[in-house]
């Protein structure tokens, strides 16, 4: 089974996608199950996860519905407020739809660096077990250690790292995003996608240029707890999904064939499908 473990689709008369500007030329447009699926045919991809673009509950039923109707999409990661009075019930309420698969708030964007530290979160991340969501971490190399400490307080929480953390590749620079990384990849509850990567990079990435990143996520945690994903349509910014695509699977080409199916499917079906949530790709 290959599950595409990170994908997006957006409409712009929705009016939520605020980042959504015509300067990012490529991507502002409408990209609907259409457009993607002729890429998951050509790769012999079985299934996706859709995850939320915009900081909206609107968006994340758009998302459910349009789910709903896309039989290749596996699950929904979206978003709630967590700072809402009616945090809880939202929860409950977009959790009743099973293809919910997990929580996405954007801690990238939340002018507040302590934002994962607030102690009225507590009850929310504890809500994610029960209700058995992963909390997708879009976060900036800055918020690891206060993920730790989510990490650290919610031991039975599913917890997936965005984008490596969006570490600074086109620098180079390896620390302390490394140490940061290997600490949280200390505790088991905790995956990395291997997504995000090209537009990290800078123009004219090579794979040479990934490799150090990529390798480091590998040794930490292992292929067990590494989805791979294109951030489709968003990697068209910087190549697109073919050469994205083609780049990883050179990344992890060293590995037994176990491994690199791990990767690139069965670690995504074991944290977002295997407890009963989404759809279980044909």
């Amino acid at each position: 089974m290959k599950i595409d473990a990170h994908q997006h689709f957006w409409r712009l008369d929705r009016g939520d996608y605020g980042w959504l500007t015509p300067a990012l030329g490529p991507i502002y447009r409408d990209f609907a199950p259409a457009d993607f699926q002729p890429l998951l045919e050509r790769h012999r991809i079985d299934a996706s996860i859709l995850v939320q673009a915009a900081p909206t509950v609107a968006e994340t039923e758009f998302l459910l519905e349009t789910a709903g109707r896309t039989p290749f999409v596996a699950g929904v990661v979206g978003w709630i407020d967590f700072d809402a009075p009616d945090a809880v019930g939202q929860i409950d309420r977009l959790a009743a739809n099973p293809l919910l698969v997990g929580v996405r708030p954007m801690v990238q964007d939340i002018a507040d660096d302590d934002w994962l530290a607030r102690a009225s979160h507590n009850r929310l991340f504890e809500m994610l077990v029960d209700r058995r969501l992963v909390f997708d971490a879009l976060v900036l190399p800055r918020h690891l250690g206060r993920l730790l400490g989510v990490v650290e307080r919610h031991p039975a929480l599913a917890i997936v790292i965005d984008h490596l953390a969006k570490p600074p590749i086109a620098d180079g620079r390896l620390d302390p995003w490394r140490a940061d990384m290997n600490r949280l990849a200390a505790h088991a509850n905790v995956a990395c996608k291997l997504s995000g990567m090209v537009t990290e990079a800078g123009d004219n990435w090579t794979v040479e240029r990934l490799a150090p990143f990529a390798a480091i996520v590998l040794d930490a945690f292992g292929p067990q707890r590494l989805l791979w994903g294109s951030d489709w349509p968003v990697v068209d910014l910087a190549g697109g999904y073919e050469r994205w695509r083609s780049a990883a699977l050179q990344l992890i080409r060293h590995l037994p064939q176990q491994g690199q199916d791990a990767i690139l499917g069965a670690t995504a079906a074991r944290v977002y499908l295997g407890h009963g949530r989404g759809r279980q790709p044909c």
